[in-house]
Protein backbone atom coordinates (compact mmCIF):
# COMPACT_ATOMS: atom_id res chain seq x y z
CA UNK A 1 0.00 0.00 0.00
CA UNK A 2 2.67 2.36 1.02
CA UNK A 3 4.61 2.15 -2.44
CA UNK A 4 1.41 2.54 -4.43
CA UNK A 5 1.12 5.49 -2.07
CA UNK A 6 4.73 6.77 -2.87
CA UNK A 7 3.91 5.95 -6.98
CA UNK A 8 0.71 8.51 -6.28
CA UNK A 9 2.10 10.97 -4.64
CA UNK A 10 5.47 11.36 -7.07
CA UNK A 11 3.00 11.82 -9.98
CA UNK A 12 0.32 14.23 -8.33
CA UNK A 13 3.69 16.43 -7.34
CA UNK A 14 5.16 16.27 -10.94
CA UNK A 15 1.48 16.58 -12.50
CA UNK A 16 0.52 19.91 -10.35
CA UNK A 17 4.16 21.52 -11.21
CA UNK A 18 3.87 20.94 -14.89
CA UNK A 19 0.54 22.10 -14.99
CA UNK A 20 1.23 25.39 -12.93
CA UNK A 21 4.36 26.08 -15.28
CA UNK A 22 2.09 25.46 -18.56
CA UNK A 23 -0.46 28.11 -17.06
CA UNK A 24 2.31 30.43 -16.51
CA UNK A 25 2.78 30.64 -13.20
CA UNK A 26 6.52 31.39 -11.79
CA UNK A 27 8.97 28.84 -10.16
CA UNK A 28 8.08 29.40 -6.60
CA UNK A 29 4.40 29.32 -6.85
CA UNK A 30 4.86 25.97 -9.02
CA UNK A 31 6.77 24.34 -6.68
CA UNK A 32 4.08 25.24 -4.35
CA UNK A 33 1.16 23.69 -6.03
CA UNK A 34 2.89 20.69 -6.84
CA UNK A 35 3.72 20.12 -3.28
CA UNK A 36 0.06 20.85 -2.27
CA UNK A 37 -1.36 18.90 -5.24
CA UNK A 38 0.79 15.59 -4.15
CA UNK A 39 -0.02 16.04 -0.22
CA UNK A 40 -3.75 16.65 -0.95
CA UNK A 41 -4.34 14.06 -2.88
CA UNK A 42 -2.66 12.03 0.03
CA UNK A 43 -4.56 13.78 2.44
CA UNK A 44 -7.79 12.97 0.61
CA UNK A 45 -7.06 9.22 0.75
CA UNK A 46 -6.51 9.05 4.25
CA UNK A 47 -9.55 10.71 5.05
CA UNK A 48 -11.52 8.68 3.23
CA UNK A 49 -10.41 5.75 4.92
CA UNK A 50 -10.19 7.28 8.51
CA UNK A 51 -6.72 7.55 8.95
CA UNK A 52 -4.25 10.19 10.09
CA UNK A 53 -2.58 11.56 7.10
CA UNK A 54 0.54 10.83 6.39
CA UNK A 55 1.78 14.48 5.84
CA UNK A 56 0.54 15.55 9.47
CA UNK A 57 2.89 12.83 11.05
CA UNK A 58 6.21 12.62 11.21
CA UNK A 59 7.11 11.04 8.07
CA UNK A 60 9.16 12.53 4.96
CA UNK A 61 6.18 13.41 2.67
CA UNK A 62 5.50 16.81 1.69
CA UNK A 63 9.36 16.74 1.12
CA UNK A 64 9.36 14.02 -1.47
CA UNK A 65 6.65 16.10 -3.31
CA UNK A 66 8.77 18.90 -3.11
CA UNK A 67 12.00 17.03 -4.36
CA UNK A 68 9.73 15.91 -6.93
CA UNK A 69 7.96 19.50 -8.00
CA UNK A 70 11.56 21.09 -8.22
CA UNK A 71 12.76 18.31 -10.47
CA UNK A 72 10.07 19.53 -12.88
CA UNK A 73 10.36 23.29 -12.57
CA UNK A 74 14.54 23.14 -12.63
CA UNK A 75 14.25 20.74 -15.49
CA UNK A 76 11.58 23.10 -17.37
CA UNK A 77 14.05 26.18 -16.42
CA UNK A 78 17.13 24.45 -18.02
CA UNK A 79 14.22 24.01 -21.48
CA UNK A 80 15.16 20.00 -21.15
CA UNK A 81 11.94 18.02 -23.07
CA UNK A 82 8.88 18.29 -20.34
CA UNK A 83 8.63 14.07 -20.61
CA UNK A 84 11.67 12.83 -19.13
CA UNK A 85 12.24 15.43 -16.85
CA UNK A 86 8.48 14.66 -15.38
CA UNK A 87 9.91 10.78 -15.06
CA UNK A 88 12.86 11.76 -13.30
CA UNK A 89 11.10 14.10 -10.77
CA UNK A 90 8.49 11.42 -10.42
CA UNK A 91 11.24 8.67 -9.64
CA UNK A 92 12.80 11.45 -7.49
CA UNK A 93 10.05 11.84 -5.68
CA UNK A 94 9.09 8.04 -5.01
CA UNK A 95 12.87 7.21 -4.49
CA UNK A 96 12.53 9.41 -1.63
CA UNK A 97 9.71 8.19 -0.59
CA UNK A 98 10.27 4.58 -0.54
CA UNK A 99 13.70 5.29 0.61
CA UNK A 100 12.21 7.15 4.10
CA UNK A 101 9.77 4.26 4.59
CA UNK A 102 12.15 1.27 3.93
CA UNK A 103 14.80 2.97 6.26
CA UNK A 104 12.86 4.94 8.87
CA UNK A 105 13.73 8.27 8.14
CA UNK A 106 11.90 11.03 9.86
CA UNK A 107 11.48 14.92 10.07
CA UNK A 108 12.77 16.22 13.59
CA UNK A 109 9.87 17.16 16.13
CA UNK A 110 10.05 20.19 18.48
CA UNK A 111 10.58 19.53 21.98
CA UNK A 112 8.68 22.17 24.58
CA UNK A 113 10.91 23.86 26.99
CA UNK A 114 10.94 22.83 30.21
Amino acid sequence: MQLTDAVGLGLLAVIGAGKALDHGVGPVGSVLLGVLTGVGGGIVRDVLVMQIPGVLQRELYAVAALLGALVVVCGRALDLPPAPVAGAGALACIALRVLAIRRGWQLPVARPRG
